[in-house]
């Protein structure tokens, strides 16, 4: 089974990267093929330390090359390749937090600063970007798959699972100059290691991700269930001593995952609000407790509850309407099945808890117990588990999934909640079209993607085509419009 996973392991490897070189393809194709709406991402002014006056520039070596990268620098990685060059410089730059334009700063200092006299600062700058985000979505898709088979138990579903994230509909922004990349390998990685024990190394990876995504910080929720996992355990043995260190230990962790992005929002509050009259702060320097982020988003993006719901968006709400459908689906199918999935939980393991087959490791984290063990044991289990499968009523989905198993597993509540939330907040609070990104990342969707696509079931056929045309169309799409300054997501 171990060489089977590391086998697999080294495809979804392969994979990830056979993918990124056909978004990376497609982008410059399509480039190549069409004319962008817009070509002012190419413009770049001084910055603004500089007032005004450019830097002396020699001929480049190969100057063609220099402005094709620079003009593939489109939407919001405008921004990050700006700040990465001269910092943060305008208010509404602070809505792009730090993690990427500080690792392609780093990169084209060090390892790409011989290319500067080749192809300039800001195509060095670009290239940094490009192959910092393309590294990462292959490393995270390696954690992708190393969570999947964790949580479901079950390595064939995991690699489908794993092969839809690879060929995910938001491909082109993890190929771009964008955040996703690096937020999804420190929050996947992070969560692995939540669930396999790593308490620490997780800890200080989901810290990291809310320094790439504001939604970073929602992954403190991994921690929490942690927690009310241990204190279960501990009431359930009256053990007073464990509920508090549980206690302490959960919160201990989910603070340090809101430091850094705590530490950007001061660090912007510095800039903006210090030194300055009262009568000449900005607004929000001015609340009880200034939040530099939320600010930014409502009023230069129009973020609000409910402020996207306009006539005039319905072909946005019509373009995020796949994933949201995949996401609600995915919710919906868990949440019918979670009173069976309970109970088949409770008599499976008989007197002993719920979450026995949940268990605390050394490093205090949660691992999964193996299969080794008392004979006698492992026969009552599964006598008890024939007993709930007979006694059960059919899953509204027939025989799609077993209970209790892979999708329906109660490892997967918190994944559910946390896609829940991030939906609501898509649909409602956001601009709706960025939700093909925005839920990319979360692993329910392909989860229940793979399952559908797995089962033998007639009735299902649709759905996997639809499934499969949703993601292959999007690719494309994207690749097309996002590539030429079109609107996309």
């Amino acid at each position: 089974m171990a060489n089977g996973i590391r086998s697999s392991a080294g495809d979804i490897l392969r994979l990830a990267f056979i993918s990124r070189l056909l978004i990376l393809t497609l982008i410059v194709l399509f480039r190549f093929l069409f004319d962008p709406y817009d070509t002012s991402g190419a413009l770049n002014h001084p910055c603004h330390h500089l007032d005004g006056t450019p830097p002396p520039r020699s001929p480049l070596l190969w100057p063609r090359v220099a402005a094709a990268i620079e003009q593939s620098v489109v939407w919001d990685s405008v921004y990050f390749v700006r700040i990465a060059e001269c910092g943060y410089e305008y208010e509404q730059t602070f809505a792009f937090l730090p993690l990427l334009p500080v690792a392609t700063s780093l990169l084209s200092r060090s390892v790409l600063a011989p290319l500067v006299p080749v192809i300039g600062c800001r195509a060095v700058l670009a290239l940094a970007g490009y192959v910092i985000n393309n590294v990462a979505f292959i490393f995270a898709a390696l954690y992708f798959y190393r969570l999947s088979v964790l949580i479901l138990k079950d390595s064939k579903a995991a690699f489908l699972a794993s092969v839809l994230f690879c060929f995910n509909p938001a491909s082109v922004f993890y190929s771009s100059i964008y955040s996703e990349s690096l937020y999804a390998l420190f929050s996947l990685g992070g969560i692995y290691y939540v669930f396999s024990g790593s308490n620490t190394l997780a800890m200080l990876l989901l810290a990291v991700s809310g320094s790439a995504r504001s939604n970073g910080v929602l992954n403190a929720g991994y921690f929490m269930f942690l927690t009310l996992v241990k204190v279960y355990e501990a009431v359930s043995q009256n053990r007073k001593i464990k509920v508090v260190k549980a206690i302490v230990d959960g919160t201990l962790y989910s603070i340090c995952i809101f430091i850094p992005y705590v530490a950007f929002q001061a660090y912007g509050y510095s800039n903006i609000c210090k030194g300055g009259s009262l009568d000449e702060l900005r607004p929000w320097c001015k609340a009880r407790i200034p939040h530099l982020y939320a600010f930014l988003q409502s009023h230069y993006w129009g973020v609000g509850f409910l402020r996207y719901f306009q006539v005039k968006q319905l072909p946005n709400f019509l373009l995020a309407s796949p994933i949201l459908t995949l996401a609600v689906c995915s919710i919906s199918k868990y949440a019918k099945s979670l009173p069976q999935v309970v109970q088949a939980l409770v008599v499976r393991q008989g007197n002993n808890p719920p979450f026995s087959n949940v268990t605390s490791t050394a490093k205090d984290g949660i691992s999964f117990k193996n299969s080794k063990g008392d004979s006698v044991v492992k026969q009552r289990r599964r006598e008890n588990a024939d007993e709930v499968q007979k006694n059960l009523k059919p899953i509204s989905q027939g025989t799609i999934f077993k209970t209790n198993q892979g999708y329906y597993n109660i490892m997967v509540l918190p994944f559910i909640l946390h896609l829940g939330f991030l939906t609501f907040t898509a649909f409602f609070v956001m601009h709706v079209q960025v939700s093909t990104r925005f839920l990319s990342a979360s692993p329910p969707i392909y989860w229940f993607a793979s399952y559908t696509m797995l089962s033998p079931d007639r009735n299902l056929a649709k759905w996997r085509y639809l499934i499969s045309t949703y993601f292959i169309a999007y690719i494309l799409l994207g690749a097309l419009l996002f590539s030429n300054f079109y609107p996309f997501t």
